[in-house]
């Protein structure tokens, strides 16, 4: 993968032509009449579809050996062939604002109104780090984002400077069940994080998705398998409320459980 200071230039570079470009598009616009439009729309789209950046390098999934992974696959699909003509594995791209992703991921949790420019700084800033590792699953017959999982890796100072994955924000379409994709998206970064050598990968989960983790190769750490948080986006009120009702309710409602793979060498066996 590129040092991230080339990584920093070159999409510095693309966000420049592209304000260019979008700068001309506007003068055309006041400027010439709707038939002289036409023509030129059609080439800004060209173009800027073809400025489309990656968030990190697509060519790495490619690399995975879904075959390590305990998941079982009925019938058996990979980030390289996922059951469909018109389904694609692949990482996040800047463009993906307008494919879907953040509708997607309202799906999950509270996303807020993010603007184009908002989402453009984070993905920048998630480039330029190299820690971050959104992988999509999109539906190219309607151009939308249906599958969505984040690899974010820690650097550590433990275990000789060794980095840790960590597996974030898996969420799918409900409208596409019965085609394995969350088992295929959780997979895919599962086998990514080997790939980028972390020593462990760790996920919270609610109860009731433990048996589904197990199945793909995630295991509960005795005596070490809570999760808990504090939060800094309620009103302390809120947060003393939330902390009571999670003593008072069931434990599969009110908290998640952490869940690890760990190593990976023993967990992924050929």
């Amino acid at each position: 993968m590129k040092p991230v200071n080339d990584y920093r230039s070159c999409y510095r570079l693309q966000l420049v032509a592209v304000y260019l470009l979008s700068f001309c598009a506007t003068v055309v616009l006041l400027t010439a009449s709707t038939a002289d439009v036409g023509p030129f729309l059609v080439a800004f789209k060209m173009v800027q579809y073809t400025q489309e950046t990656y968030l990190y390098d697509p060519k790495v999934l490619l690399q995975l050996d879904f075959h390590r992974s305990p998941a079982k696959f009925q019938p058996f699909i990979s980030a390289a062939n996922p059951g469909e003509p018109w389904m694609k594995v692949r990482p996040l791209k800047d463009s993906d604002y307008d494919r879907g992703f953040l509708q997607l991921l309202s799906q999950l949790t509270h996303v807020g109104n993010v603007s184009r420019t908002q989402f453009l700084t984070r993905f920048s800033q998630m480039k330029a780090s190299g820690d971050y590792f959104v992988t999509v699953i999109e539906d190219t017959r309607k151009g939308e984002i249906i599958g969505a999982a984040s690899l974010i890796i820690e650097r550590k100072f433990i275990h000789d400077c060794a980095v840790r994955g960590r597996l974030e924000d898996v969420v799918v379409n409900d409208t596409y069940r019965g085609k394995q994709l969350g088992k295929l998206i959780v997979v895919t970064v599962s086998l990514l994080a080997e790939q980028l050598g972390c020593y462990k990968m760790s996920l919270d989960c609610k109860d009731k998705l433990i048996k589904f983790y197990e199945t793909l190769g995630y295991v509960l750490i005795p005596g070490n398998s809570n999760s808990m948080t504090i939060r800094y986006d309620e009103a302390p009120t809120k947060r003393n409320a939330t902390s009571a009702g999670v003593v008072a309710a069931s434990s599969s409602d009110a908290c998640q459980t952490v869940v690890v793979i760990l190593p990976f060498k023993s967990t992924f066996i050929k």
